[in-house]
């Protein structure tokens, strides 16, 4: 079964320096019908202002992964985890029995795009922990390659979950297959570009709930940037 999301039905928050779409209940926004899907708890699309960011605030007993697509974060956090995360790489942050970090675009004028993603561990009160990976191009260059991961190749983060996430980037034209083990579900969110799945054409923002089948086809319609979590 595909479930479609649409962009224009997430959750949305604006303020001077941050516009947020959220996937799932988040902050003020409560929607009983999309509070989670298996351990994957949050999806937030932000576009934050140049030199404007999240000031140190807390975190507990949650997997915490940034992408950018568009411009570059600043990280830094209490267990002296520190970056800037571009397009092209991936962030993975461990709260465990708590964190505190601080977010802040790295360019003083130009926007930055990204989707911050949280995902219930397996284990709470685990020791706080950083990464940060870059994506080798190859590996997601017109079919999936996975980025995440509990048990982490080079270049993957590791997730305290019996989860995936794999990306690809398509150029126009192009058919990518992500099998699904018996019994695990997909969640497909689309970061760039138009894509069609079965019968649906999801375009930037769009995103599905997969269950009950034995593998994700996707094909793009356009240069595209898709992510997939695949899970229990």
């Amino acid at each position: 079964m595909i479930t479609v999301r649409r962009s224009d039905e997430r959750g949305h928050n604006k303020i001077d320096w941050l516009e947020s779409r959220h996937s799932f209940s988040f902050g003020d926004y409560y929607d009983p019908a999309h509070e989670s899907f298996g351990p994957l708890r949050v999806i937030n699309e932000d576009w934050i202002k140049g030199g404007a960011g999240f000031p140190p605030h807390p975190h507990r007993d949650m997997e915490i992964v940034t992408c950018v697509l568009d411009g570059a974060i600043a990280h830094k956090d209490s267990t002296g985890g520190s970056g800037t995360i571009r397009p092209g790489e991936i962030q993975r942050m461990s709260a465990g029995t708590g964190i505190t970090h601080a977010e802040f675009n790295a360019s003083p004028n130009e926007t930055c795009h990204l989707l911050q993603i949280w995902i219930v561990p397996s284990k709470r009160g685990i020791e706080p922990g950083y990464e940060q990976k870059s994506i080798s191009a190859e590996a997601v260059k017109n079919h999936f390659g996975r980025i995440a991961a509990p048990e982490p190749r080079e270049n993957e983060v590791r997730l305290v979950q019996d989860a995936e996430i794999w990306v690809a980037k398509l150029d126009a034209d192009v058919e990518a297959i992500h099998p699904l083990a018996q019994g695990r579900k997909a969640w497909l969110q689309v970061a760039s570009g138009e894509i069609t799945l079965g019968e649906e054409t999801l375009k930037a923002g769009d995103a599905a709930a997969i269950t009950d089948l034995a593998q994700v086809t996707v094909h793009s319609k356009a240069p595209s940037e898709v992510l997939l979590f695949d899970l229990t």
